[in-house]
């Protein structure tokens, strides 16, 4: 049996991240907790520092939430039952299917995009992937597929073909070996299959941060709203519908903020951008020094300068102090 704590934790991290990126953080991972018991024993804000960049910080949330309960409930073991499984936080059919198929060897096929690429390619099915009755054919097919004497060995051997052989773009179909069997090849459908119905609609959003400086300190909280980024932590912050036409100090919110409190602007950055699934955030950092604390600001704490970097804080952020470096000397 492998270690179902390693296949969870590897997979909770390469949802929606590429490999080469998620190993680097899956060894991290493992070094700073190399059992359930040790994550589960780790304070929030360790792990979320440590996730820093991989964005989705639903999915280290609910890897935390797992963990204890996994240690609460099953002494630290992970439960072997697929339904058992498939019931923890963060953790879906496929999640669940990797975990049972992979630590327990039980029959439960692993159904990624690869696998519904190849189905659909091979049995020529052009029923959209990411409808209800497309969820619903793929995943029969795919448990019909599966060899279930070896489930393991046959769910990694199919997502490898989907990955090396069957992939989205540049198939290799003059190598493959079902390449005579395949509907798609012999209706010229390989490039239209599979199909997807939903197109996603992303949203704009327009974020100002202010950096309010006073002695060598600047205003920070944790995100606590069921939003992006929550449990990271961020500046004053300012959203807009769209991009200011007038200088940021002269927003309504600022001035509100402000109120007839002198203030000196230090520096105002470019605009950053991060893509999010859904979304586009457009950020601009702007430093402001202050000679007395604000009023009214609530759940801000005034955080040293120098202490800032062991803070976990969103990509957009990240961006503006890894750029800006001379920000933690004010």
């Amino acid at each position: 049996m492998k270690d179902p704590y390693k296949i969870w934790l590897s997979e909770i991290i390469l949802q929606q991240t590429r490999v080469e990126q998620g190993w680097a953080y899956y060894e991290k991972f493992i070094k700073a907790f190399p059992t359930i018991k040790h994550l589960a024993k780790a304070t929030d804000e360790k792990v979320f520092k440590l996730w820093e960049g991989l964005g989705y910080y639903s999915r280290c949330k609910n890897l935390l939430a797992t963990a204890r309960i996994i240690v609460k409930d099953y002494n630290g073991i992970f439960p072997s039952e697929y339904e058992k499984i498939k019931d923890l936080k963060g953790i879906g059919p496929y999640t669940a299917a990797a975990i049972a198929s992979f630590a327990f060897n039980k029959p439960y096929a692993v159904v990624d995009g690869n696998v519904q690429r190849i189905i659909a390619r091979y049995f020529g099915i052009s029923t959209p992937v990411d409808t209800s009755a497309g969820k619903k054919l793929f995943d029969q097919l795919a448990q019909a597929l599966l060899d279930i004497d070896n489930p393991a060995i046959y769910n990694q051997a199919i997502m490898d073909f989907g990955a090396t052989i069957c992939k989205p773009q540049n198939p290799l179909c003059s190598i493959c070996v079902q390449r005579n069997e395949c509907e798609a090849l012999k209706l010229d459908q390989v490039k239209a299959l599979p199909v997807k119905e939903k197109a996603i609609i992303k949203k704009e959003r327009w974020f100002y941060y202010y950096l309010f400086v006073l002695n060598k300190q600047v205003y920070v909280k944790k995100r606590t709203a069921k939003d992006i980024w929550q449990n990271l932590h961020e500046f004053v912050l300012e959203e807009a519908d769209k991009a200011h036409e007038t200088g940021v100090a002269q927003s309504v919110y600022f001035k509100k903020l402000l109120g007839k409190q002198a203030f000196t602007v230090i520096a105002s950055s470019k605009i950053y951008r991060q893509q999010l699934s859904h979304q586009h955030i457009n950020g601009q950092f702007i430093v402001i020094s202050l000679k007395k604390p604000l009023i009214g600001l609530k759940d801000y704490l005034l955080i040293e300068n120098k202490k800032i970097k062991r803070l976990a804080f969103p990509g957009l952020i990240n961006q503006y102090l890894q750029s800006t470096p001379e920000f933690l000397s004010f």
